[in-house]
């Protein structure tokens, strides 16, 4: 492996409270070598920079500290995990958490899967599948924690994530950008899903401009059985 220079990472993880090993930084630069390399040859990520990955990637998806209790054992499923933002960057700071990764794309998850052994990690599993057809059944309401950066309306993904939640756990969106509008059109959506809006948090990371935007709801209810709506629906004909 290269030598990287951690000095930014390891004040921005600081800023975060958050303290790791020398095994867990290099679990993380392994991680960055991994993604560098598996991207030559498919699209997982257009931040190639090392200084950004570890702000945007990495920093950003463990800003989740901000709105969640992390250090205690609690089951998430990161839903359109992509190159396995934010999960993998949570399991490898927070080794108490049970994860699942849930991708679309069945070369996404091969690589996830690589990173997984390469990394050594346990209580992490990575599944190929669409969101619409495992919230139907064996990972229906069986989640403390959703979380999900996937670039989508905040209506079609409650759709496809509050449905994975136990009545009493929290699903959390990453957004990169305000979204008064768009929390107000899904007000609905996430009533009739089971949830309610119990908080915002607004920031911008460490040492940069860079707004980011946790948008946290809480599972109140169970999710009527005919949601999610069948694959496509939820984002052609938001609730």
């Amino acid at each position: 492996m290269n030598t990287y220079d951690t000095t930014q990472f390891e004040k921005d993880l600081e800023e975060l409270n958050i303290r790791m090993t020398e095994k867990q930084l290099e679990q993380f630069l392994l991680y960055y070598e991994m993604l560098i390399e598996q991207n030559k040859v498919m699209n997982l990520t257009a931040i190639t920079d090392y200084e950004e990955v570890m702000k945007k990637h990495f920093i950003d998806s463990l800003s989740l500290v901000k709105a969640y209790d992390l250090s205690k054992p609690v089951s998430v499923i990161d839903v359109g995990t992509g190159a396995g933002f934010p999960g993998v960057p949570l399991k490898i700071a927070f080794p108490n958490l049970q994860v699942t990764l849930l991708d679309s794309l069945n070369k996404r998850v091969s690589f996830l899967n690589s990173v997984i052994d390469a990394l050594g990690l346990t209580g992490i599993e990575a599944i190929h599948g669409r969101a619409e057809d495992f919230a139907k059944n064996s990972l229906r309401e069986k989640y403390d924690l959703c979380v999900s950066r996937a670039v989508a309306n905040l209506s079609t993904l409650s759709e496809y994530c509050l449905p994975f939640v136990k009545v009493g756990g929290q699903f959390i969106s990453y957004k990169s950008e305000k979204i008064a509008e768009e929390k107000i059109a899904a007000q609905n959506a996430i009533a009739i899903l089971g949830g309610k809006v119990a908080a915002q948090m607004e920031f911008t990371l460490s040492d940069s401009d860079i707004y980011r935007n946790l948008f946290v709801i809480e599972k109140v209810k169970s999710t009527p059985k005919k949601y999610p709506r069948k694959a496509g629906v939820p984002g052609k004909e938001p609730l």
